[in-house]
């Protein structure tokens, strides 16, 4: 292998080159950067560059909240952030007449921005932000009344990007919505006419995820339209989970050569499945429905005629299956279409009193050192708080880059932690070597410096958001060509900057090296959360095949998607780890392999809910459920406490013998389950022992 291959292949170089084009956003990035330019072309306006920059700061420091997101859902963070920035101005500059309430304050702040991960990914960005804007201006005391001054300048550049953000609103006021749900149709498209691995994860899930969390607050909208988006994802769901069911048993047929003349028809069904999942998105965008599915309908139909006499019995169970499938699936498919363009029935609002109780028992519950989320917030604070200190003892300019580069590149993780060390550091001093040159030759006054700084922020937030190490250079760039408009020569302070950035990112690697993180230690209870959450989903689906109508099987589900995605990025962040062995790793990867072959058993027995006559779970169904409902909580216990599985746990296969009809859908998810769950066990047992 070629020395630059096995590179590739190091998780850690993989974070450092990783570049996301998803994460390009062109509208963004230009809405962004006149949200930026124009609070510093209001004040060369007015001779108070200064005062420009103030609301530059607020509003490049909000920017990083816009989004994709329905317009309502971008208000309360781009506020929220924008009120934090201003709080930020004033406490920093307060706090920075003296140097022990300098150092005490920083590090309180750089705690509570720690502990805001166990919220949410993005209530940390809010933190790391915020502790960065009171860094620089602890660095410049001011009166209070001056401080406070400056805090509203900078309170309302963050206003003026939120305003920016959601200009179009009136115009277009669910314009997201539209484009959020037809895009998901649209990876129901590709579903339907490409075939996925048996034991890949189930296709769709992270695009779901993201779907439903862009569409959140939608919960809160009663509006007819706002109902009608909220009722096609839940329709997408459904539809997910039909089609995933008959790639399963399209599979299975195309294995037997009496089924060949089965597999080709629906082979062609799914097809015309894509074509009117495409044409309900399109329905979705135009904002009225298509007539998508009589093409699938007619031939589901023909199927079931065609196929009605089969044999051998097996095969004959499969056809039955797809049949009922298609039932369902083409009721879901009418539904959808018509709800392209009509309303539904809404579903009840979370209030935020209860959101808030969620939050503030989280961060209760991760004040422990058992908490990865604590043992950060702990480090950050020291570390923020040693660099203060040893930025105030220096006798250099801009000190405050020192803490500062610690607040950005300390993170809970290894990987993060040195990847964006190595970014940071790099990208530093690559983006004021541009700097310095853009400077040295174009510089001719402060428009040239304004319009250089425009180009900045369009590639800061174009282009930034998939690499960080561009972001980086792009960052640099801005903050010398800020300094410039000001009318400062940034020259002298070019090299100040070099020098407290290398300082702090050495602090910051040191810091994780000498006091670690190691996530691998966590293997049991993480893997523990993530089985938990798929055996609350499987009883839900089981107590729904009973008739129990208080089975909760959309909010399961999603929270079993949830906790997979969690632990699949902790899987890829322990495997960048150093001292995790190759063993220990692959079969942490085992294991979900595993746990994908059996929820995608369950959500086939979910699927087949949703036909009009349900297959109804009979004594041995209902003996095998309860024996996987064992088995998994003795797993989850072992992996929580780290002690060995018991032997004398159900014997799953002998349960699934006694089920009334092996070939049934029942029977052949059962027998999936069975497999994959004794599977399980074995990979665990392995696990806890390496």
């Amino acid at each position: 292998m070629h020395p630059t291959d096995r590179l590739s292949q190091v998780p850690l170089w993989r974070s450092v080159t990783r570049f996301e084009r998803a994460r390009i956003a062109p509208e963004i990035a230009i809405r962004n950067t006149v949200g930026i330019v124009l609070p510093l072309a209001v004040g060369a306006a007015i001779g108070n560059p200064s005062a420009g920059v103030l609301g530059a700061i607020g509003a490049l420091n909000v920017s990083y909240r816009d989004s994709r997101d329905p317009y309502i859902a971008r208000v309360t963070p781009m506020f929220i952030a924008s009120v934090l920035v201003g709080a930020a101005v004033v406490l920093g500059s307060l706090a920075g007449y003296t140097k022990p309430t300098t150092i005490l304050v920083t590090a309180l702040w750089a705690f509570a921005a720690g502990m805001l991960g166990v919220i949410t990914s993005r209530a940390a960005d809010v933190g790391t932000t915020t502790l960065v804007t009171l860094i620089v201006f602890a660095a410049r005391p001011m009166p209070v009344k001056i401080a406070l001054e400056s805090a509203l300048v900078a309170f309302g550049g963050g206003l003026v990007q939120l305003i920016l953000s959601i200009a179009l609103w009136p115009l277009r006021h669910y314009g997201p919505e539209r484009h959020i749900v037809a895009s998901f149709y649209d990876t129901l498209a590709k579903l339907a006419s490409t075939p996925a691995g048996p034991t890949a994860a189930p296709p769709g899930a992270d695009q779901l995820m993201a779907a439903e969390s862009a569409l959140a607050s939608l919960s809160q909208d009663q509006s007819v339209e706002g109902e009608r988006y909220v009722f096609l994802m839940n329709q997408a769901e459904r539809i997910r989970l039909s089609l995933l069911t008959l790639r399963r048993l399209h599979r299975r047929l195309s294995r037997e050569e009496e089924g060949a003349a089965a597999t080709v028809d629906l082979e062609r069904i799914l097809t015309a499945a894509s074509l009117a999942l495409e044409s309900v998105s399109r329905g979705v965008i135009e904002g009225k429905p298509i007539g998508a599915a009589r093409q699938f309908t007619e031939l589901a139909h023909q199927f079931a005629h065609q196929h009605q006499e089969t044999s051998p019995q097996f095969l004959a169970a499969l056809i039955r299956d797809a049949q009922h499938q298609l039932d369902a699936l083409a009721g879901q498919l009418r539904a959808a279409s018509r709800l392209s363009g009509d309303a539904a029935p809404a579903k009840p609002s979370e209030p935020w009193r209860l959101r808030f109780t969620g939050w503030r028992a989280r961060l209760i519950a991760n004040l422990s050192f058992e908490s990865s989320y604590f043992r950060h917030a702990v480090r950050l604070a020291i570390c923020v708080g040693i660099g203060e200190a040893v930025g105030l003892s220096l006798n250099l300019q801009r000190t405050y880059w020192l803490p500062m580069t610690i607040a950005i590149v300390l993170k809970p993780d290894f990987t993060a932690t040195f990847s964006r060390g190595i970014l940071r550091i790099g990208g530093t001093l690559a983006g004021l070597l541009v700097a310095t040159a853009l400077f040295h030759f174009l510089h001719t006054g402060v428009g040239s410096d304004i319009a250089l700084l425009a180009v900045f922020a369009f590639l800061l937030r174009g282009i930034g958001p998939a690499n960080y190490g561009i972001f980086v250079i792009m960052v640099s760039s801005l903050v010398v060509l800020l300094i410039a408009t000001t009318g400062m020569d940034p020259n002298p302070v070019i090299a100040a900057r070099a020098v407290n950035t290398l300082i702090g990112g050495g602090i910051a690697l040191a810091a994780y090296w000498l006091w670690p993180t190691w996530e691998q230690a966590h293997i049991g209870p993480v893997l523990a959360n993530m089985i938990e959450a798929y055996r609350n989903y499987y009883c839900a689906v089981a107590d729904a095949r009973t008739g129990k109508t208080d089975a909760d099987l959309d909010g399961t589900r999603s929270k079993a998607r949830v906790a997979r995605a969690n632990t699949e990025g902790f899987a890829d962040r322990i495997a960048a780890e150093p001292g995790i062995s190759p063993v220990r790793s692959n079969l942490v990867k085992s294991v979900f392999v595993s746990l994908h072959s059996f929820v995608r058993a369950v959500m086939a027995l979910e699927s087949d809910l949703y036909q009009a006559h349900p297959e109804p779970a009979g004594p041995g169904a209902v003996e095998f459920a309860n024996e996987v409902d064992e088995t998994l909580g003795a797993i989850v216990k072992s992996l929580r406490t780290g002690t060995a599985i018991p032997r004398d746990l159900p014997d799953l296969r002998a349960a699934h013998n006694r089920i009334e009809d092996p070939y049934s859908l029942v029977g052949v998810e059962t027998d999936r389950m069975a497999t994959s769950l004794n599977t399980l066990r074995e990979q665990i047992a392995k696990l806890l022992h390496a």
